[in-house]
C-alpha cells in the first residue's frame, strides 16, 4: 500500500514551544503566518480557537476560517 511522504518528527520541546507560541497569539490577537506541512500555501490570519479535543487550530482570515491540524503546523511566523 503506497503511503505519502510521512510528515516529520519533532521532539516534545518542539512541540511545547510550538504550542506556547500558539496560545501568546490567540491570547494576544496576533496575525500570523503557519508553514503547514504537506499544504502548498501558508496559512495568514488570528487563531480564533483552539480545540484540544480534536487538536485543530482555527485561524481567521477575511472572515474566512481553516481548520489546521496542531500537529501538521511546522513553523509559526508573525505576519508583518
Amino acid at each position: 500500500m503506497a503511503r505519502g511522504p510521512k510528515r516529520p518528527t519533532r521532539d516534545e520541546f518542539e512541540l511545547e514551544e510550538l504550542g506556547e507560541r500558539l496560545v501568546e497569539a490567540y491570547q494576544g490577537e496576533t496575525e500570523l503566518q503557519l508553514t503547514v506541512w504537506n499544504w502548498d500555501e501558508l496559512v495568514y490570519g488570528k487563531i480564533v480557537k483552539m480545540d484540544s479535543r480534536t487538536k485543530l487550530v482555527h485561524v481567521e482570515y477575511n472572515g474566512e476560517t481553516t481548520k489546521v491540524p496542531f500537529m501538521d503546523i511546522m513553523k509559526v511566523a508573525s505576519s508583518a
